[in-house]
């Protein structure tokens, strides 16, 4: 652990000197990044400090004690704070997901259930939104796909931090557990009968990639435009303003027709495309990891139901954790934390016990 710690603090230091370097200020994407490492690390440096510190107060202390009985009375609580502050320091020096302070696109996508699905996609939406407005994330909608009862076929949204986020604060960190089939069970609205129906949607969070982080050779992109449909005002059906992106060598393909300037929606389709490329990468390089790695939360298969949402019981069921609640009603108005915080346990449960392994 304390060669981990020193080395960490030798790179802070490197990092604080680079950040002041007139050369680093002047390229802002050199900047960014640097400074976002810098932020990931300040609280790693202050645990080391603070453990430090801990120690030396409990040395002395103890030398204290030696020559004067009284100072022993102090030493259970130096004791106590020393092992406290080692702790954190131990739980901060576990190896972190490289994207935790980055933001994300998270998309939201009706599947089994048809207009009843559509409708759930739209509840998972506004819960999302609620979450980020509650933690004080900025939101915006790339692209939007609505179904005929005010539901979303297809929706995706951006998930922005507003200044530096400390760890496991940022989006990623916090809403990377969300990818994966979501099921509901209620009356839908479209059932005469009141019978209790099952239907799903999906969700898929994917880290939010850079021009640097993802390079996009143009020629292996193929472009095309079309007319819009559905709401979006006197452009929609009138003009070629949506738009196609179909990367050739993966055959990954993203549409996005929310803007009226075709620009737009170019430039709205590469920053997904951006982020799904990045994700393609992420999912290769953990299938090539350990076995231990790979039994991670985050890298559950998408395919698999990852949470329950029961109406009539206003229930709330995570099936990766056994994480339940009663508490539904609250669940969707945004309040989504103690089921995070439970994934997000686990994923460290995870990792811990991989650095055991290793």
């Amino acid at each position: 652990m304390l060669e981990s710690a020193e080395a960490l603090l030798l790179e802070h230091a490197d990092l604080e000197r680079q950040l002041a370097d007139p050369e680093v200020v002047a390229d802002q994407t050199r900047y960014r990044e640097v400074g976002r490492r810098y932020a990931a690390l300040t609280p790693t440096v202050h645990a080391y400090q603070a453990w430090r510190t801990a120690g030396d107060d409990l040395e002395a202390a103890r030398e204290l004690a030696a020559e004067d009985p009284s100072f022993a009375e102090e030493i259970p609580a130096l004791e106590a704070a020393h092992a406290s502050a080692q702790e954190k320091l131990r739980r901060l020096l576990i190896p972190r997901d490289p994207d935790d302070d980055r933001d994300v696109i998270l998309e939201v996508k009706a599947g089994e259930g048809g207009e009843e699905s559509a409708l759930f996609a739209g509840d998972l939406l506004r819960m999302y939104l609620r979450y980020a407005e509650k933690r004080g994330w900025r939101t915006e909608v790339i692209d939007a796909t609505e179904s005929d009862l005010g539901g979303y076929k297809d929706v995706q949204v951006a998930v922005k931090a507003k200044g530096t986020p400390g760890p496991g604060e940022a989006p990623w960190a916090r809403l990377k557990f969300e990818g994966g089939v979501h099921r509901v069970q209620r009356v839908p609205v479209t059932e005469s009968q009141g019978r209790i129906h099952t239907s799903a949607a999906g969700v898929w969070v994917m880290p939010e990639a850079e021009e640097v982080d993802i390079s996009i050779d143009p020629n292996d992109l193929r472009i095309d435009v079309y007319r819009s449909s559905g709401p979006g005002g006197q452009s929609v059906n009138t003009t070629d303003s949506a738009v196609r992106i179909t990367h050739l060598p993966t055959g990954v393909v993203v549409s996005c027709q929310n803007e009226k300037s075709q620009l737009q929606n170019k430039e709205s389709a590469l920053r997904v495309l951006r982020a799904r490329l990045h994700q393609i990468a992420m999912d290769e390089a953990a299938a090539a990891a350990s076995d231990a790695r790979k039994s991670q939360v985050r890298t559950v298969d998408r395919s698999e139901r990852v949470r329950t949402y029961n109406f009539p019981e206003n229930r709330i069921s995570d099936h990766r954790t056994g994480y339940k609640a009663y508490n539904l009603d609250i669940f969707l108005g945004g309040e989504l934390d103690p089921a995070v915080e439970s994934l997000m346990a686990a994923d460290e449960a995870a990792r811990l016990a991989a650095l055991g392994e290793s």
